[in-house]
């Protein structure tokens, strides 16, 4: 569903940028944590055919955290940019000085999972416990609890309903728009509404890994592209939003990192443009476009 035609971001803005920084290293498969096996190598989708833990992999995650991260929270601080963390509770509890430093920015954390891990595979009773896990480490480790979730690309067909039973405002899984909209879920307590805030695959820093993979320079094209694209049109009357998927371990290297950079550098000071938390616009957008009766 469009945009209301008398829509408007807070501050008279007609596009809202989301820059969002998943956060997943120390999270991921490991042997170590129990699973059945490791993650695929980075870089090279590359998988042993045995259980083992892959030691350079798991090193690969960590230069994400030791850093990564450091190269976009500058940054961040440069541009005086608001982002949304999209985390795996545990990659935040074994990355404590990250974690202060989210808090301290006062960004948003939007909670990815309890691990990085897939959910579709599991039976309700697993799934609410995988929720519930997620946010109640976020608020320990944050000292606030998460108001959105983000799956590991596929969840089940109870994970909506979950989550509003679990006391989220809103959901990310969806790529189906560019502006937020309501879904209205049966929960055990009834109807209940919740924001869906789209999220965005083409224009993820994960292009810089499959095939086609784009360079540092093709990906900033892209983003700068998709960017002018939905800013002309939100200048035309048509409000927007843009999404921003990035990684630590990914546009964090020395290589990629300029591309993040110059994209920030191509958005400053283009009027109209209100760069803000996913909560943030879910909640703008809910303030002004009332839920639907179910």
């Amino acid at each position: 569903m469009p945009a209301p035609s008398d829509f408007i971001w807070p501050g008279g803005h007609r596009l809202a940028l989301s820059i969002v920084v998943n956060v997943e290293e120390g999270a991921e498969q490991n042997i170590r944590d129990g699973d059945k096996g490791p993650e695929p190598v980075d870089e090279l989708s590359a998988v042993p055919k045995r259980p083992m833990r892959m030691h350079g992999n798991e090193s690969n995650y960590r230069y994400g955290i030791k850093a990564g991260a450091p190269r976009i929270l500058k940054l961040l601080d440069d541009h005086r940019i608001e982002a949304t963390w999209t985390a795996a509770a545990l990659a935040l509890e074994r990355a404590p000085e990250l974690a202060a430093r989210i808090a301290e920015r006062g960004d948003e954390v939007c909670c990815h999972g309890w691990r990085w891990a897939h959910q579709f595979w599991m039976d309700e009773e697993k799934e609410r416990d995988f929720i519930r896990k997620g946010w109640q480490s976020i608020e320990r480790t944050i000292g606030k609890r998460p108001i959105g979730w983000l799956s590991r690309y596929l969840h089940t067909d109870a994970t909506r309903r979950l989550l509003a039973e679990e006391g989220f405002f809103y959901h990310m899984d969806d790529y189906s728009d560019d502006f937020p909209f309501w879904d209205v879920v049966e929960t055990s307590e009834g109807a209940k509404p919740i924001v869906i805030v789209p999220y965005a695959l083409d224009s993820n820093d994960m292009k810089f890994w499959l095939a086609p993979a784009l360079t540092a320079r093709d990906w900033l094209q892209y983003a700068t592209d998709t960017f002018d694209q939905l800013y002309a049109e939100a200048m035309d009357g048509e409000t927007r939003m843009m999404s921003l998927g990035l990684h630590l371990r990914i546009i964090g290297r020395p290589g990629r990192i300029g591309a993040f950079r110059g994209f920030l550098e191509h958005v400053a000071g283009k009027p109209g443009v209100w760069i803000a938390s996913r909560a943030r616009i879910a909640k703008a957008f809910a303030a002004a476009v009332p839920p639907p009766v179910a």
